[in-house]
């Protein structure tokens, strides 16, 4: 048996979860998240307790267990509490700024790149070299903190470039001097 899905979810009593036949739908204090699930698992509650069971022990079965479980705790935890990524930016000149909704990154490049966020996702620059991503989705916050990171990823040479926070960039010798 999958050891991440036979775990229990523990609703709060802030969440409230509907299952119907091939949908789960979770709301919160923050928002709502909807789910499709496959027919390989069932998914029953009881009692402010989430369990997710597969049907049999096909290999597909087995695949799909720990992913839907953990895909209803992304969304319980999400309508609760929400997801953050924090995105740094180092370089001589790189910085970011928030005009109106849209994220203006200046990244060494000989023109600016405007970037507009989905609607469910919420964009925060405190500094000039910090931009926050926070939003209830924990998979569209990390699609769009990687696709911001891809404008100028981190180089190892200078370590110049959009980095996640907590990230380490290995770094490599320059040329070696005259032998």
């Amino acid at each position: 048996m999958s050891r991440i899905g036979k775990m229990p979810i523990t609703l709060s009593n802030q969440a409230k979860i509907e299952i119907s036949d091939s949908t789960i739908r979770v709301s919160g204090p923050k928002g709502t998240l909807e789910q499709k699930i496959t027919d390989q698992v069932t998914i029953s509650e009881e009692n402010g307790v989430i369990s997710v069971l597969r049907v049999d022990d096909s290999k597909k079965a087995k695949a799909q267990h720990g992913l839907y479980r953990m895909l209803l705790n992304n969304m319980v935890e999400g309508v609760t509490k929400g997801f953050t990524r924090k995105l740094e930016i180092a370089g001589v000149g790189y910085r970011a700024e928030l005009k109106n909704d849209l994220l203006a990154l200046t990244l060494g490049y000989s023109h600016m790149i405007y970037f507009k966020a989905p609607d469910e996702v919420k964009l925060d620059v405190p500094d000039q070299v910090t931009i926050l991503i926070s939003g209830i989705d924990k998979a569209l916050v990390g699609q769009v903190a990687a696709k911001i990171r891809s404008f100028r990823k981190p180089e190892p040479y200078r370590g110049k470039g959009i980095k996640y926070e907590g990230e380490v960039i290995r770094r490599k010798e320059g040329k070696a001097a005259g032998k």
